[in-house]
């Protein structure tokens, strides 16, 4: 008889049923074997997005404030250069040697670098005198072409008490190609040429005072000015040692802007300049017609001025003042001495200083 041996059924089943637990396990390893390397790409390309936490967080923030009040003392010195501009004055002066029926001190200043990021400033000055003389016809006589350059310089961080330097070149010719000597050897005032250039330097201090609805600025500076005709270059002829070739300038200000009302918004204050007080003066200090040094009727000019502006002139003041001549600084007229007083009106960026 054959016999065959069946495998049990039953035992099979029990073995399946064992193993049962097992191929679920290994089936879960994998699926998350498999969802783990669908998620590292995504996970190593978010950390390669997402930005670092550094350590150096502090520092970045510190830094970046110090570039931050660096700016800002930066921006706030360029206010203060402007109010230290020169600026246009056109009226009449009184008592001149040469009678006037209108004068003009035209000094539009063309800002060319006035930036935060930097504590330098640079400016053109387009300046231009004219004088109407008080004769037949009212002719301008050889009007003084003065156009310049000027870069100032921050020494501070102080904005309530600055300190800063500019460093300025000038010209002064009056466009006449005649001349500039008569036949009998003096200056030719009617036609001749007069032609000088110079640098300056000049040396600014500041004090601001703050006051309920009134904010006080005083500059003074003091000035080196040294034209090239003492080493014999870009001057007309005869000025050698009839013109001042060394002077020293300088001068006083103050400044006051006053708080209105905003007419735009109710209970809002705006400061801006309301009055002006300037006191200039310049010595000639090098040889000049044998003049001794303490010939000041000779080697002296000086002049006070006051200005006034009403809240509806932003760039603009009425001025009053008056000084002293002791060599005009109206080209081939040099050689006059006399004082005077002037009256008329001023603009210039100078006043435009104003505070929200």
């Amino acid at each position: 008889m054959i016999r065959i041996k069946l495998v049990p059924v039953l035992s099979l089943k029990a073995v399946l049923k064992n193993a049962v637990p097992y191929i679920k396990f290994t089936a879960a390893l994998n699926l998350i074997f498999c969802m783990f390397c669908l998620a590292l790409p995504g996970e190593l390309m978010a950390r390669s997005i997402t930005p670092k936490q550094s350590y150096t967080a502090a520092a970045d923030t510190l830094a970046d404030s110090v570039l931050l009040k660096k700016r800002l003392i930066n921006n706030a010195f360029d206010d203060i250069f402007m109010q230290n501009l020169r600026v246009s004055e056109g009226g009449n002066d009184y008592f001149n040697k040469v009678k006037t029926q209108l004068t003009a001190d035209l000094a539009p200043n063309f800002v060319l670098f006035s930036t935060p990021k930097s504590r330098f400033f640079a400016v053109f000055t387009a300046r231009v005198k004219l004088r109407l003389l008080a004769t037949r016809g009212a002719p301008v006589k050889s009007p003084s072409f003065m156009p310049g350059a000027t870069v100032f310089y921050r020494l501070n961080e102080d904005t309530y008490n600055p300190k800063f330097l500019s460093f300025g070149y000038s010209h002064h010719s009056n466009g006449v190609r005649g001349p500039s000597l008569n036949p009998d050897g003096s200056f030719n005032r009617d036609s001749g040429k007069f032609t000088t250039n110079f640098y300056t330097l000049t040396y600014y201090t500041g004090k601001r005072i703050d006051k309920e609805g009134l904010i006080i600025n005083r500059y003074d500076n003091l000035a080196l000015e040294v034209h090239a005709g003492l080493f014999g270059l870009g001057v007309s002829e005869g000025l050698k040692d009839h013109y001042g070739f060394i002077r020293v300038n300088g001068s006083r200000m103050y400044n006051f802007a006053k708080a209105y009302d905003d007419p735009l918004e109710k209970g809002k204050k705006n400061y801006k300049n309301w009055q002006r007080i300037r006191f200039d003066f310049a010595y000639i200090a090098d040889k000049y017609d044998n003049y001794s040094a303490i010939d000041l009727k000779k080697r002296l000019n000086v002049s006070l001025r006051y200005y006034y502006q009403f809240p509806f002139m932003p760039g603009a003041a009425l001025m009053f003042g008056g000084g002293y001549r002791g060599q005009d600084d109206y080209n081939q007229f040099f050689e006059d001495s006399y004082g005077y007083i002037t009256i008329g009106l001023a603009s210039s960026l100078s006043f435009d200083f104003h505070k929200h």
